[in-house]
């Protein structure tokens, strides 16, 4: 059950995010800048409080590599898709990724696609349509906002399967890993894009460092932890759970209306959740039989 409350947790700090960023944004610090200070300073309380946990790298350096830059893509791309798009658009294309999760499992992790399988992307992927659709929703043109969400979705797949393929190394080091990849691809596109340092209050790198250290250290920690725990097939679907706090919080904080559909997506999304949840106790049990 740990991994699953694990999980909830991330999808709950996932489905705030978007207030704080979107508050950096406005003081100046744009989402290229808030991820290399963010992740930066996790690295360094998360190095400095545990020291460097890379040993074991050496073994599998193309998963290591993949998960570098899957991860290091993911967060950068999905925080600019976020500030660049129609946040709509950005999460019906970014939650594609229990879709991808699904087919590099089977590939890559040789995990079998059950009927219940099915039952959970449908129930989820639905729900997430059902409770992200407005009309028109898709009917402009693909923009360079939805092309963010599409490729940081995938990189998300990708990062949750070759975490779960890197057995041989902890939490920490996975953690490390991952937060060195942002780090990295944030130094690439600052020095190739000619992004210059942004001229903004002190307040504005502190509260992108806090929320580094509060947030996106505690939530990828959350996340490495439990998909090394379980099937990405049943971790993907769980993670949806972050579009119900997404709309939820939406609500709360900047006064957007649910309406019945909007209910029942995010009833849909549970449902599958909950078969998540019922499959991963149901798997524990059968390894203890």
């Amino acid at each position: 059950m740990k991994p699953v409350l694990a999980l909830l947790f991330a999808a709950t700090f996932w489905g705030f995010v978007w207030f704080p960023v979107r508050q950096l944004d406005e003081m100046g610090l744009s989402g290229v800048w808030q991820a290399a200070i963010s992740y930066a300073a996790a690295l360094l309380v998360l190095v400095s409080a545990r020291g460097v946990r890379l040993r074991g790298v050496s073994e599998q350096p193309l998963d290591v590599f993949w998960l570098v830059v899957a991860s290091g893509w993911t967060n950068v791309a999905f925080l600019m898709a976020v500030l660049q798009g129609e946040v709509v658009r950005v999460l019906i294309f970014f939650y594609l990724s229990p879709l991808w999760a699904v087919l590099l499992g089977s590939w890559l992790l040789n995990e079998s696609i059950r009927p219940v399988t099915g039952l959970m992307l449908m129930l989820g992927l639905g729900g997430a349509v059902t409770l992200l659709w407005q009309p028109g929703a898709l009917g402009a043109p693909i923009n360079g906002g939805d092309l963010l969400a599409l490729s940081a979705g995938f990189a998300f797949a990708l990062t949750n399967v070759m975490t779960r393929r890197l057995q041989i190394l902890g939490t920490t080091a996975k953690t490390q890993l991952a937060w060195i990849g942002v780090v990295l691809v944030c130094a690439v596109m600052i020095a190739f894009e000619g992004i210059a340092l942004p001229q903004v209050a002190a307040r504005a790198w502190a509260g992108a460092a806090a929320l580094g250290v509060s947030g996106f250290m505690l939530s990828t920690l959350a996340v490495v932890y439990a998909v090394s725990r379980m099937p990405v097939q049943r971790s993907s679907v769980i993670m949806l759970f972050e579009i119900v706090v997404g709309a939820t919080s939406a609500w709360l904080l900047a006064g957007e209306l649910v309406d019945g559909r909007e209910w029942l997506g995010g009833a849909m999304i549970i449902a599958a959740g909950m078969i998540a949840v019922f499959r991963s106790d149901e798997g524990k049990e059968q390894r203890h039989a």
